[in-house]
């Protein structure tokens, strides 16, 4: 009988960010251990039940380890993450011998000391099991992937969609190339091509949506066992950020490279035209006050998107629609467990004047000073994914507050706005307002392009604005586009 072992380790690090990312926010996010989740899968764990299910299947033993994961944040504590590798590598060589080890990471994991977590994590795993035991990964295509990733891993198989939609597709994907190989049918080899770009990629939108597609059409013919692109996390002040082509192929390394360099080419030659339509903050009030359609517009609030590390409090939107007197509008959510706390003590039907926001630092804005009247209180909400990725998030206690003409959606647990579930379960019906303000990329965008007149990407002040000309690198090589118009590819 075949044993393999299991483990997800994880978190998207935004080296700009000030927050510190302690096993606190772990426990917050997603913290448990050999499957204590039992039927309620987190969402961070969704890759390690469908591993467990095809496994199982099988007849094969699993061994399941570590299940930890952040919402995105600053630097992971050097001890927090110390202890979680420790732990899964205590894991396996307890495990040991095992048949093939499965992780679910993010890629863009950085703590004090170590830049490329993953490598680390790898290169651990790897020196326990020996050369020959395969080893697969499935990594979120926001990943900057290090040398050691690429010489520790059997196998990558990366998130294709934009937003994640099909985490649990890539983790059955990733199983039936593993499977080929601890069989002994297959023999999976891997090669990357460096595009030489940073960028945001949405494959809602063409040409992405068709090169992925191309992409997944070619999987499984001739050879040719997975491609997978690295979108790349361009908050991360690392060496490694960049985009990646990544393709595996049965035992013909020449067929991997040549593959990678070719769809990389191609990759890189739409790098212009597949960049989202960002508008400035007066541009998007320009086109609210003009909006007059019965479907409302929604604005993503991309630079305060807390799955990216932002703080989620940032003000710059929410003082824009009260300084235009926008009445009928909505934004979800604002992360201040004191306002929230404040709206508790006061109890729903009231009102109490409120400072909100504007708390994490200059990129969160000033705060607003209000006066505000609690619509409805809520203690330990879970919303769902939008879409169809599956399992739930928690965003702690949550008050839905008016000011003015503008619902507030206030949280004590960091999130950005995944689904209609940050308003609806406060009783709030997004679909009737005016004006929707989520703070969030692109993950809203499977729940929120359904009832949207049109949808707006704001590049708003912000921790995760989408001008890299503002970050301040100093580890980043910027010999790549965008900050060369044509970088030298090897």
């Amino acid at each position: 009988m075949k044993k393999i072992f299991t483990a997800c380790l994880g978190t998207e690090t935004n080296t700009f960010a000030s927050i510190p990312t302690g096993h606190g926010l772990f426990e917050e996010t997603c913290l448990f251990r050999k499957g204590s989740y039992g039927k309620n899968v987190p969402m961070f764990g969704a890759p390690l039940a469908v591993w467990r299910a095809r496994a199982e299947a099988k007849g094969w033993q699993v061994v399941e380890s570590l299940c930890a994961f952040a919402q995105p944040a600053g630097r992971t504590v050097k001890k927090v993450y110390e202890a979680f590798r420790d732990e899964i590598i205590s894991d396996l060589k307890a495990a040991m011998p095992v048949d093939a080890v499965f992780l679910s990471m993010h890629g863009a994991m950085v703590a004090e000391g170590y830049d490329d977590c993953e490598s680390d994590l790898l290169a651990h795993v790897r020196k326990v099991v020996g050369p020959d035991v395969p080893v697969g990964v499935e990594l979120d295509l926001h990943c900057n992937i290090g040398d050691g990733t690429m010489r520790d891993a059997t196998v990558l198989v990366l998130f294709k969609e934009y937003p994640h939609v099909d985490v649990s597709d890539r983790a059955d994907d990733l199983f039936t190339v593993m499977e080929g190989a601890i069989e002994g049918r297959t023999k999976p080899v891997m090669a990357a091509w460096d595009c030489r770009m940073i960028g945001v990629f949405h494959t809602t939108r063409q040409p992405m949506r068709g090169f992925v597609d191309k992409l997944m059409a070619m999987e499984g013919k001739d050879g040719v066992l997975s491609l997978s692109v690295a979108h790349g996390f361009p908050w991360s002040d690392i060496r490694e950020m960049s985009s990646k082509l990544i393709a595996v192929t049965d035992g013909d390394r020449p067929k991997a490279e040549r593959l990678a360099k070719e769809l990389g080419q191609e990759f890189f030659a739409m790098r212009e035209a597949t960049q989202p339509p960002y508008v400035t903050l007066g541009a998007a009030m320009a086109r609210v006050s003009s909006h007059n359609l019965p479907k409302p517009m929604v604005l993503a609030d991309v630079s305060d998107n807390a799955g990216g590390g932002a703080a989620s409090d940032s003000t710059y939107i929410l003082k824009a629609l009260l300084d235009g007197q926008v009445k009928d509008a909505a934004i979800a959510m604002f992360w201040d467990p004191g306002a929230v706390k404040l709206a508790f003590e006061v109890g729903e039907g009231a009102e109490l004047d409120i400072r909100l926001g504007g708390k994490l630092g200059p990129q969160s804005g000033e705060p607003i000073d209000a006066r505000a009247k609690v619509l409805k209180l809520e203690k330990d909400v879970f919303i769902q994914f939008g879409g169809a990725r599956k399992g739930t998030n928690p965003i702690g206690d949550v008050a839905a507050l008016q000011i003015e003409g503008v619902t507030v959606i206030v949280n004590s647990k960091r999130s950005q706005c995944h689904s209609l579930d940050c308003f609806t379960k406060l009783g709030v019906d997004p679909s009737t307002k005016k004006v929707v303000v989520v703070k969030s990329m692109q993950h809203f965008h499977a729940a929120y392009a359904p009832i949207a007149s049109e949808v707006v990407y704001v590049a708003a002040p912000g921790a995760l604005v989408p001008d890299w000309s503002l970050l301040p690198y100093t580890k980043v090589d910027k010999a790549q586009w965008p900050f060369v118009a044509q970088p030298k590819h090897a």
